[in-house]
């Protein structure tokens, strides 16, 4: 196969790995009875590892400090998160998982993990530095690109077709 045809191909697999997570990403929310930023927040507190501010946490959900209070407000209501004031700055709020999220990292989110470590085993270290080099500059390439679509007007972004 050509270089350019094996392009395309990879590109048409990152395509469906964005699909497959975001088929995942609904399967856990469905399953939870979450929402997916809602879910997003507690996979954001989980990998933090510790305490997040809520000024964290917004600048990472990428919402408003309103938006994001009501997410805590909701995931503090099942039982996902805890909301308490630092003991140093009595204004900042801290975000910390709770054990019921913990459970649902071990049911969920650490199978995947592992799933995934099980699957990567099978290339040697230059492969594995070569996929890493590839997602970081994935990422890094989705990351440009949204800044792209967000920063330009309106006009120059096509518009969707409404209602059909």
């Amino acid at each position: 196969m050509s270089k350019d045809g094996l392009i395309r191909d990879v590109a048409m697999q990152v395509r469906l790995l964005q699909q497959s997570f975001d088929t995942f990403e609904e399967a856990a929310a469905a399953r939870l009875g979450l929402n997916r930023t809602d879910l997003r927040a507690m996979d954001l507190v989980l990998a933090h590892g510790g305490p997040m501010s809520a000024g964290e946490l917004t600048t990472a959900l990428k919402l408003s400090p309103a938006a994001t209070t009501t997410v805590i407000d909701r995931l503090e209501r099942v039982g996902l998160v805890r909301r308490t004031r630092d003991s140093e700055n009595r204004r900042r709020v801290l975000v910390t998982a709770t054990d019921a999220a913990r459970t649902i990292e071990q049911d969920i989110y650490l199978p995947v993990g592992a799933a995934g470590m099980q699957a990567l085993d099978r290339y040697d270290e230059g492969q594995l530095a070569t996929i890493l080099d590839f997602l970081q500059t994935a990422s890094r390439v989705q990351e440009e690109q949204a800044v792209r679509i967000s920063s330009a007007p309106r006009d120059a972004v096509a518009d969707p077709p409404i209602g059909t």
